[in-house]
């Protein structure tokens, strides 16, 4: 699994011009599942994310994670974060999950992370979705499950 997690002061997400999930500060978190991924990721991603420490404390130092400072989760399905570039100029998708295992991995992520007690609002999966965001530094984190990153 994939994801781009950014640092936000607020986000909201929109299908059709309906707000399906909104926070204040906290994550905005993008996340693509592959063709290879397995429960494992999912565990060791959640675990990352709900414990990332980029917030900062009173001396200014990123030494905080989302749920010290009260912050949410906007999560994205962005099966496009396995786009491979490297040859031609059309991205290759062949190592995103197919439809089926990304929507199960996906609904799997998002309450392994309420389960660490995050507050998790979200898109719609496979849906055409606006995001808007106010980043906060910016702070933009890439995080892979098999550590290629």
């Amino acid at each position: 699994m994939r994801a781009v997690v950014q640092r936000v002061q607020r986000a909201v997400c929109r299908v059709n011009g309906q707000i399906t999930g909104q926070i204040q500060q906290g994550l905005l978190v993008f996340v693509g599942i592959g063709a290879e991924d397995a429960d494992a990721d999912a565990v060791y991603l959640a675990d990352k994310i709900a414990h990332l420490r980029v917030f900062e404390d009173a001396d200014g130092r990123m030494n905080r994670d989302v749920q010290q400072v009260g912050g949410g989760v906007l999560l994205i399905s962005q099966f496009t974060l396995y786009g491979d570039c490297r040859k031609g100029r059309r991205p290759d998708f062949t190592a995103a999950a197919g439809p089926e295992k990304a929507r199960r991995m996906y609904e799997q992520f998002i309450e392994l992370l309420r389960a660490k007690g995050l507050t998790v609002q979200t898109g719609i999966f496979a849906a055409m979705m606006e995001i808007d965001c106010v980043q906060d530094g910016p702070v933009t984190i890439l995080l892979d499950s098999r550590r290629l990153f």
